[in-house]
């Protein structure tokens, strides 16, 4: 049996940050923890692009056109929907969660879910915090795992 571990030496290329206007403190927040994370692993500021959209229903939409582009190693979407007082949240979180993984199972490209869905703003800032556990920064790592999954997963075949 052979185990492959992430080897992030592995993760040269472009990689695409895809972050909504909606509720922009909190989102410029995750932005920053997840370009943090590609930059301490080697990716170059230049090899990254962002591109910023009305809000997280738009995200599947727009995070499609950057996977199908052939561009990006790995597309990150990043975004917060906040609970209010009607079923808005439930429409919104969930037709976002569905919508991006079937971008990511259709393309190849994975498509990293760094929406936060929360009960309330505090709870949103909160995971954004940069002196806390930024959920921007995990959402990159994840993507960068993910791309180095795909180089193992290409090594393997080639054994």
């Amino acid at each position: 049996m052979h185990t492959f571990n992430p080897d992030l030496s592995q993760i040269a290329g472009r990689y695409a940050l895809v972050a909504t206007k909606f509720n922009e403190p909190v989102v410029n927040q995750l932005i920053a923890g997840a370009k943090a994370a590609l930059l301490t692993h080697g990716v170059v500021s230049e090899s990254i692009d962002c591109f910023r959209i009305p809000g997280a229903f738009e995200l599947p939409l727009a995070c499609q056109q950057v996977a199908q582009s052939g561009k990006y190693q790995a597309v990150i979407a990043l975004g917060a929907v906040i609970r209010g007082g009607t079923p808005h949240f439930e429409y919104i979180s969930s037709a976002c969660a569905h919508g991006l993984i079937e971008v990511s199972l259709s393309t190849g490209v994975p498509v990293i879910f760094g929406v936060l869905t929360t009960d309330n703003a505090d709870q949103a800032y909160q995971r954004a915090d940069p002196n806390q556990d930024n959920k921007g920064f995990e959402v990159g790592m994840a993507a960068l795992e993910m791309v180095a999954l795909q180089h193992s997963v290409q090594q393997a075949g080639q054994e």
